[in-house]
């Protein structure tokens, strides 16, 4: 399983303004990833929470640029794109991951990378947090968003 090592995070993210962009599509799974990095942002004490939806992972990146510049904290960012018959996956996968990672670059603000890249909707569910589910990476990714700020605010 990919989480095995997983770090156990004490966070405590009072005073921060996350901003979580979740994409539309796989409704079951991005409910999950969504309620995941609720929980974790609730755990950290972070009081200050939005979720802005847009259509699908490839809009994360500019949702996320606009959330960074409008003065969040950080940015978690969910999504999911399943592997299908044509290259379109690949392509998905590869804007929402460097989009996302020029954004946090660009602007100095934590981007929490949520973004599911699964060959079947059943390794999706698996990762969403759901009952059932052998991983939360909506709360993976809000930890590490929290956790990355509280890290450079101590450099």
């Amino acid at each position: 399983m990919s989480g095995a090592g997983a770090p156990t995070l004490e966070l405590d993210g009072s005073g921060l303004r996350v901003v979580v962009v979740a994409a539309s599509w796989h409704d079951v799974v991005m409910d999950g990833l969504v309620a995941g990095a609720h929980r974790a942002l609730e755990r950290a004490g972070v009081a200050d929470v939005a979720l802005v939806r847009v259509p699908g992972s490839f809009e994360l990146p500019v949702a996320a640029l606009h959330a960074a510049r409008a003065g969040a904290d950080a940015v978690v960012a969910l999504g999911v794109v399943i592997r299908g018959g044509t290259p379109h996956f690949d392509y998905v996968c590869h804007a929402a991951t460097q989009g996302l990672t020029d954004v946090a670059l660009q602007t100095g603000t934590p981007v929490g990378f949520g973004v599911l890249t699964c060959d079947d909707e059943a390794q999706a569910l698996d990762r969403a947090g759901l009952e059932g589910s052998r991983e939360d990476k909506g709360a993976e990714a809000a930890e590490a968003a929290v956790a990355t700020v509280l890290a450079l605010r101590a450099l």
